[in-house]
């Protein structure tokens, strides 16, 4: 697993290129490994903390979407980037219900669905902005009372619930890995998403697309790739490593020192 230490702060276009190419770098290794085809990986990079003057410049390195944990801090980045309109923003952290309204204004896709009470806030905030929405269903693979997401016994039900939402675009799967520095328990949780997606799709309702994959950050996301993920969560291997504390954007989960090396 790589460290904090090894995440230096990208200042320049020449930077966020450099780092960039790294990062695909090691999605092809990994697809290499696993006879995958790395175009059937998606990175998204992570930008929490990232401020704005930074993410022109990664746009100018190719970036074309955006993830954000924080919904009223990726509102404040989208307004400031408005003029780039070819700009997605992706919400990938948890969403209270009283927020749902902001995302349904800007966001292109969200990958924390976990509530049939947020998906009707949604459903309404988007009917009300004549918009849809991209969305996967986070299931929490490691069992830990500290993460959000369905269990898995109740996502089939979930599942069955939402072709009657028409403005949410049901496209995958999401999962945060056990916080381990240890690689086989953060592997167990990605083989665990891929196993489970393979088993529901079988029986999911018309319109409800499981394709997608979302697991893997910058501390795992070669293991997710080896486990069948189709999109990669990575900030800091980007972006370089956040001075706020992780409690900041996952304020339920364990510590800092826990979570540092599967931060995205």
């Amino acid at each position: 697993m790589i460290s904090d230490a090894r995440y230096p702060t990208a200042q320049t276009l020449a930077d966020l290129r450099r780092n960039l190419a790294a990062v695909e770098t090691r999605i092809a290794e990994a697809c290499r490994q696993v006879g995958r085809d790395p175009a059937g990986v998606r990175l998204l990079p992570v930008s929490k903390t990232v401020d704005a003057a930074r993410l022109r410049l990664a746009h100018g390195a190719g970036c074309r979407e955006l993830g954000e944990n924080k919904v009223q801090e990726a509102w404040g980045k989208a307004q400031a980037l408005a003029d780039l309109d070819d700009l997605r923003w992706v919400i990938v952290g948890h969403l209270q219900s009283n927020k749902a309204g902001l995302v349904a204004r800007f966001a292109s896709e969200f990958q924390a669905l976990d509530s049939l009470r947020l998906a009707e806030t949604l459903e309404r905030r988007l009917q009300a902005e004549g918009r849809s929405l991209d969305v996967f269903v986070q299931v929490n693979t490691s069992g830990e009372a500290s993460k959000y997401g369905l269990p898995p016994a109740e996502v089939p039900a979930f599942l069955r619930a939402l072709p009657g939402f028409s403005a949410l675009r049901v496209r995958g799967l999401m999962t945060l890995a056990l916080f381990s520095s240890a690689p086989e328990p953060v592997r167990r949780c990605f083989r665990q998403l891929y196993q489970l997606r393979e088993q529901w799709r079988q029986a999911a309702p018309a319109g409800i697309d499981l394709s997608e994959l979302s697991m893997g950050m910058s501390g795992d996301f070669e293991i997710a790739i080896e486990e069948g993920a189709t999109v990669v969560r990575v900030g800091q291997a980007i972006f370089g490593a956040r001075k706020l504390p992780d409690g900041h954007y996952w304020p339920a989960e364990t510590t800092a020192s826990t979570r540092s090396e599967h931060e995205a």
